[in-house]
């Protein structure tokens, strides 16, 4: 069969008055495909300019605090805005990832790109936030607790840091590291991941833009160590070895309408009450890692040898 239609085919093209071009597939376009390669790079850019507005935003908030006659309800309006700043840079920051894995088209530089992103947008414009916001205009400047507060908005940055160093290599090298290292699983995360960690400070001073100052010294002070506290945990969370989902699965495969639909209706409750939803989600989402790390331990402990009873053979005799 294949040698007839070649003989079929060299007639057609030897023939005289017919010629026979073969058809060739359309060369790809080079330029469509670097603006694909864009896209991503574009939400990055949006992350880094949501960061960078956080930080400007809680800043002049704390300007105004600083006042003689202190402009509370001012910084409480530049302290929400940075929160949401924050929150948009969370939704920027699950869109880049994401389309780069659709279209194919992430990069070595957009990795590198997205992690010093994250530092300033979820490091860096959360501590500046929750300090400006709580401890740092609550507590008396130069005693042990301001200090102390400080220090914590400096740990939270390094530790968040360490985190997406962490992240990078295991993606890049998860068969060479140490022994011992948690493998790279695709559907978790290890530990707290940073964007969920400032997404919590964010969705706390969203949900009380009114700066601790305003609920006078001594509760201000009492709220002032709860968020040094939750400061701290947050870091030595995104530090350790605990599982998170990465939902990075989530709506690839299955193409249905109830995805869309749950997507709308997530979308419109915080459109509505986005003070309660946001925060919410968030801590939904931490507990849903602590309480499956929880259940982990016990469901290993009951499935352990130990704790097996084997049954023993009953033998009939005579």
């Amino acid at each position: 069969m294949w040698r007839r239609d070649d003989h079929r085919t060299n007639r057609m093209s030897t023939a005289p008055g017919l010629q026979y071009e073969p058809e060739y597939p359309n060369p790809p376009r080079r330029g469509v495909k670097k603006g694909v390669y864009l896209i991503p790079s574009l939400f990055t850019a949006a992350n880094i300019g949501m960061g960078f507005f956080a930080v400007m935003a809680s800043l002049r908030g704390f300007q105004l605090l600083g006042q003689v006659i202190p402009d509370l309800a001012g910084a409480a309006a530049h302290f929400d805005n940075a929160a949401k700043a924050i929150g948009w840079a969370v939704l920027f920051d699950m869109l880049d990832g994401r389309i780069a894995r659709m279209t194919k088209t992430t990069t070595e530089i957009g990795v590198q790109l997205d992690s010093i992103a994250d530092v300033v947008t979820f490091g860096l414009a959360p501590a500046v936030l929750a300090y400006v916001w709580g401890y740092g205009a609550s507590l008396t400047e130069g005693t042990a607790a301001h200090q102390f507060g400080w220090f914590i908005s400096f740990m939270y940055l390094m530790c968040g840091a360490f985190r997406l160093a962490r992240f990078n290599v295991q993606s890049s090298r998860p068969r060479i590291l140490a022994e011992g290292t948690i493998k790279v699983d695709k559907k978790s995360f290890v530990g707290l991941p940073i964007p969920v960690a400032g997404g919590l400070i964010a969705a706390i001073v969203h949900f009380s833009p009114i700066p601790l100052v305003y609920f006078g010294p001594e509760r201000a002070r009492i709220y002032s160590v709860l968020l040094i506290l939750l400061m701290g945990v947050l870091s030595l969370m995104m530090v350790s070895t605990l599982r998170f989902s990465s939902f990075k699965t989530v709506g690839t495969h299955v193409r249905s309408m109830r995805v869309v639909i749950l997507a709308l209706a997530v979308g419109m409750l915080i459109f509505l009450y986005s003070q309660y939803v946001l925060l919410g989600i968030v801590i939904a989402y931490i507990l849903h890692g602590l309480l499956s790390r929880v259940v982990g331990v016990f469901w290993r402990r009951a499935d352990s040898p130990e704790t097996k009873v084997e049954p023993h053979a009953i033998s009939h005799d005579g």
